[in-house]
């Protein structure tokens, strides 16, 4: 495979999108590789390009955080937790409404929803006029690329497109359960503690 390298605003990146393809590409945290939601082939160039086990769910990024509600269950304290810290370095792990794709659910009782705080990101999603099922950019068990470098280095002929850009932390983002209580996964830039003492005002 021969990938496109590029920057933000080239319309090659959206029409790979659509087209299903993988697509490598900066956020605030790290590197993320991703496909469009809707497309089960899609999800399985995904788990090649990841040389993942197609069993684990891949986040829903979204362009908007009103969005979060179309495909996930939100309740008061959660919507707490959203409305203060989305967009940005946060995984919420949500109920998932029950008409999701299965290859976006693969029958896990959580599906994890972000909305990143990089403009370029979130317009490319909107332009895609769909979410993204989206990971960390690294090969499974490896350490995530954190730069452009890094992930040409891995993925150049993996994916169909790199867009060379600018993370702004060397951390992935903190990943949170949010149900009848709330619980830590990871924790990234954002401290748990923070975030808990917001769930129990």
């Amino acid at each position: 495979m021969e990938t496109i390298h590029t920057k933000f605003l080239d319309d090659r990146i959206v029409e790979e999108i659509k087209k299903g393809n993988v697509i490598a590409f900066p956020t605030e945290t790290v590197y993320g590789v991703g496909v469009i939601y809707d497309q089960k082939e899609a999800f399985d160039r995904l788990v090649k390009a990841k040389d993942r086990q197609p069993d684990k769910p891949f986040t829903l990024m979204l362009s908007s955080v009103s969005d979060i509600e179309k495909y996930a269950y939100v309740n008061e304290k959660t919507k707490r937790i959203i409305n203060e810290f989305m967009p940005g370095e946060i995984t919420i792990l949500l109920k998932p409404k029950e008409n999701l794709y299965p290859w976006v659910t693969l029958k896990s009782a959580y599906i994890g929803v972000r909305v990143p705080d990089y403009k370029e990101v979130l317009e490319m999603i909107k332009n895609a006029n769909k979410p993204m099922l989206v990971t960390s950019a690294n090969m499974s068990g490896e350490p995530v690329c954190k730069n452009y470098e890094e992930v040409c280095k891995v993925f150049d002929g993996r994916v169909s497109l790199i867009v060379d850009g600018l993370t702004r932390s060397s951390k992935p983002s903190t990943i949170v359960v949010c149900d009848e209580d709330i619980s830590l996964i990871r924790e990234g830039s954002i401290s748990f503690s923070i975030i808990k003492r917001l769930w129990e005002e």
